[in-house]
């Protein structure tokens, strides 16, 4: 049965990616997370024929959660001893025990394996794995989101003079966004997505004004620039990423905005909308941080829209 691979998710996070070994020399199996996750994170250290039952599990861990190991086998075309060699190298004391956690990964939400989508998936399949793959990716952003940088970026957001917003493609379409929520952030608002524009405009930035910074990759040359010259002129740069890269050392305030995509292979909704959920946290936040007088005139400012709307059918 052939697949698509529509987003290959590929977990970033310090406790579960990457590395065979964590800070306190535990495998990423050791760690105690999701064994999905973990199995996903480990894959490409496995052996090939394991790498086969990693597969079928991730594919459909429904399915292997009722199935025997004789089963599980012939569905991954490997002999039943591999099956129990991949759920030892992931961290398990056997196949019951691999089954337990599976269930536990299950009961804690869907998992984002649904990023892999059949050719014989219909427009409701595809639809349920979209929503689900979504559903999962945010909750994955929110528990790794870091309240503490969230709270300093909205103080520094509160008594900013001004807010310029910057980014490219998906993250400019994010910058764009937040620019038209500056009535909840209170003072003059800007979005620049053109590369010439951003540089005239954070070389103009005063001390005093703020500059956010947005960036999937956190490795976009152009944004790494604005934030050194925003930098440079004294004012406060906020980074609201989907990842660790280059663009954090020029930040004063980090927001990562995780999700569980790999971005080398196709860059998704997914990104964008941890990304734009960040700016509705922030511009909620700070007008909430402002008081009652200006959530007062959001209010009246709301009002005066209504009376746009047309309240009967034409």
């Amino acid at each position: 049965m052939a697949k698509i691979l529509f987003w290959t998710a590929a977990i970033r996070s310090p406790d579960l990616a990457g590395a065979k070994m964590s800070m306190h020399g535990a495998s990423p199996a050791a760690t105690g997370g999701s064994i999905l996750e973990i199995a996903r994170s480990m894959r490409s250290e496995l052996r090939k024929s394991d790498r086969k039952v990693c597969d079928i599990v991730l594919a459909d861990p429904r399915k292997i959660l009722n199935a025997t190991v004789a089963e599980t086998a012939q569905m991954a075309d490997v002999s039943q001893p591999t099956v129990i060699r991949f759920c030892t190298s992931i961290g398990c004391e056997g196949f019951q025990d691999f089954k337990l956690r599976l269930a536990q990964s299950l009961a804690l939400g869907t998992p984002a394996t649904h990023s892999v989508i059949m050719d014989t998936d219909g427009p409701s399949e595809v639809a349920d794995k979209i929503f689900d793959y979504m559903m999962t990716s945010l909750d994955w952003a929110r528990h790794h989101l870091d309240k503490e940088q969230l709270s300093a970026a909205v103080e520094c957001l509160t008594t900013a003079r001004r807010i310029e917003f910057f980014g490219f493609g998906a993250s400019g379409i994010v910058a764009q966004d937040a620019q038209q929520k500056f009535p909840l952030f209170g003072v003059p608002c800007g979005a620049e997505t053109d590369s010439h524009q951003q540089v005239m405009v954070a070389s103009m930035l005063q001390p005093g004004d703020v500059a956010v910074v947005i960036s999937n990759t956190a490795a976009t040359r152009s944004m790494i620039e604005i934030a050194r010259l925003a930098r440079e002129r004294g004012v406060s740069v906020i980074g609201i990423v989907g990842m660790r890269g280059p663009l954090a050392d020029h930040c004063d305030i980090l927001l990562l905005a995780e999700t569980l995509e790999n971005t080398n292979i196709y860059t998704p909704t997914i990104s964008r909308i941890a990304a734009l959920t960040v700016i509705d946290i922030l511009s909620t936040a700070v007008v909430l941080n402002r008081g009652e007088e200006h959530i007062e005139s959001f209010k009246r400012m709301k009002r005066n829209l209504a009376y746009m709307r047309a309240n009967e059918r034409i």
